[in-house]
């Protein structure tokens, strides 16, 4: 028994010795975390080699500085500009200057002399650090390094191809800039600094994921956002740790508040002129390297059926536009519910002709109302996702088969109604009206329960399910701001801009629920200019013949005759 224990406690003994896992590079970089370049530039070499020799795109070009001093560029192929880096900085590193026998010897005169005469890259610092370098090096950058020098070139020459600045494909406006963001972050912020030339923009960088470190960037104006609101902004985005971030939504999943709703209580979206219209109503926005989506912070649910095309066309469009998309998004979420409620449980509240022809329609079909409808919303849901998936050359075929062909079988087959796939039809046309996608999933999602309520209970199933989702929605918070503001919690000032579009004059103050330190956008000088009475410069009773001075021709205000003597 003793020999057994002995041999248990050996075998678990060498268990712990023996490495659960093999080391990877980027565990060898976290435990040279401090290694710093040493003046043999070939151990330099020999440990970034270890951590990315491994790579078939990764180049090491040995040559000489002014052909005097042994020196080494490495870099990615896939990564890099190669004329950049032959025309900028390989030949003026190689090629001898009019003064090259008066140069130094001393490494740090040369690194001087290059920094300060030679290098024409504006994006070259000086880096010690190895990891650093490695990181460069990752991320697109050229390391130069010779012997002698305690520290390294990192320049910028990252070539990575990106799609053109093109027309948003999931916004689109008939009025309305036709610009859309990119995968590229650079050109996103400029597409920002763009229409925002001021010195209070703001824009903050950090890295987010172990693997993919990528850049995010924080935006927001300085004077008008709330300072709280960007304080907890960052913190939230500083406390993520996870493996790769890969689009802005792992990072509205990771950041909300609710991650158990329906509701989306982060706003996204592919427009520069939308976010620029948020920013200067006091929000951030979180762009990512590598995603066309910004992300607005905070959000509220009147935001997801605005458009930028209310505020482009005058008042009344757009607040006629805005109303009818609203009754389209009620519509879509509660239309199939009524219809069933009604077929069901209360025939008696249709009329008699419109029942006389309901019923004829009915007839023959082998499902309850409440199925029937069922059946074809999930039918609908397939074909909408099938018509997303397909190509694109083949998706629209498929949506004209799927809608025609389909459902005049199925009705000549006495599956369902016609009634039915009307009220179908209907429901999906008015859930197409939500201008965000992932709200209109939403109410998508939200019309099945409500479905089945009102299958159950009738239109007591129906209220009941209206009900819930509505003391949901006035539970749910976005960074603070309740969702469903500014009708609850009451207020005059953002109710201008949520049921219908106000006059831009009548929308003086920015949202209060973002409790902005400024909160005027609308200047004093342009009210008192709309109080003013207008002047009628180009009055017809005002343009005449006139001619050196003389009134021939002129009509004055009462539509006499000033030329002419006393009528008769």
């Amino acid at each position: 028994m003793a020999f057994w224990l002995r041999t248990k406690t050996k075998q678990k003994q060498k268990q712990k010795q023996k490495p659960s896992t093999s080391q990877v590079p980027d565990q060898i970089l976290e435990q040279h975390s401090d290694k710093q370049v040493t003046q043999k530039m070939d151990d330099t070499i020999a440990f970034i080699q270890s951590v990315l020799g491994d790579n078939d795109d990764f180049t090491l070009r040995r040559f000489q500085i002014f052909g005097q001093h042994p020196a080494a560029l490495l870099f990615f192929d896939s990564l890099t500009n190669k004329t950049t880096l032959n025309t900028e900085i390989l030949k003026p590193l190689m090629q001898i200057p009019a003064h090259g026998k008066e140069v130094k010897t001393s490494p740090t005169d040369l690194q001087q002399l290059l920094q300060n005469d030679i290098l024409y890259q504006v994006e070259s610092r000086l880096e010690s650090n190895v990891a650093a370098l490695v990181d460069g090096i990752l991320r697109g950058e050229v390391v130069v390094i010779a012997d002698g020098w305690v520290e390294a070139f990192l320049i910028g020459s990252r070539s990575v191809e990106k799609r053109a600045v093109e027309q948003p494909p999931t916004e689109q406006v008939v009025r309305g800039p036709r610009e859309g963001f990119i995968e590229a972050l650079m050109s996103n912020l400029s597409l920002l600094r763009y229409r925002l030339p001021t010195s209070d923009l703001r824009i903050k960088m950090m890295n987010i994921g172990r693997i993919t470190k990528s850049k995010v960037a924080i935006c927001y104006l300085e004077g008008i956002v709330n300072p709280d609101l960007v304080t907890e902004v960052r913190s939230r985005l500083e406390s993520i740790d996870i493996d790769g971030v890969l689009d802005t939504g792992y990072l509205e999943q990771l950041i909300e508040d609710n991650h158990l709703s329906p509701f989306p209580q982060v706003q996204n979206t592919e427009r520069p002129d939308k976010a620029v219209a948020n920013l200067l109503e006091g929000r951030v926005i979180i762009l990512l390297d590598g995603s066309p989506f910004a992300l607005i912070l905070p959000s509220v649910f009147t935001q997801f059926y605005q458009s930028m095309e209310d505020y482009s066309e005058r008042f009344i469009m757009g607040s006629m536009v805005r109303f009818a998309r609203l009754v389209a998004l009620v519509f879509s979420l509660i239309f199939p519910s009524l219809y069933v409620s009604t077929i069901s449980f209360n025939p008696e509240l249709i009329p008699t002709k419109f029942a006389v022809a309901v019923a004829g329609g009915r007839a023959g079909v082998p499902f309850p109302a409440v199925i029937e409808v069922l059946i074809m919303e999930i039918s609908m849901e397939v074909l909408r996702e099938a018509t997303l998936r397909m190509p694109q050359q083949v998706g629209g075929a498929l949506s004209i088969v799927g809608v025609l062909v389909i459902g005049e079988a199925a009705v000549a087959a006495g599956f369902v109604s016609p009634i039915t796939v009307v009220v179908v039809a209907l429901t999906t046309i008015g859930s197409f009206a939500t201008p965000a996608y992932n709200a209109a999933i939403a109410l998508r999602m939200l019309r099945f329960p409500l479905i089945i309520c009102s299958g159950v209970f009738g239109l007591y199933g129906v209220m009941i399910g209206l009900i819930v989702i509505i003391n949901h929605m006035l539970s749910l918070r976005s960074f603070g701001v309740p969702y469903i503001s500014p009708v609850v919690p009451g207020n005059f000032q953002g109710m201008k801009d949520s049921l219908i579009r106000a006059p831009l004059w009548w929308m003086k103050k920015r949202p209060t629920q973002l409790h902005t330190p400024n909160s005027n956008r609308l200047g004093e000088k342009t009210i008192q200019q709309l109080k003013k009475a207008n002047h009628n410069t180009l009055d017809p009773l005002k343009v005449g013949n006139q001619r050196w001075k003389e009134p021939d021709g002129v009509s004055s205000s009462d539509n006499s005759n000033p030329s002419s003597g006393d009528s008769d």
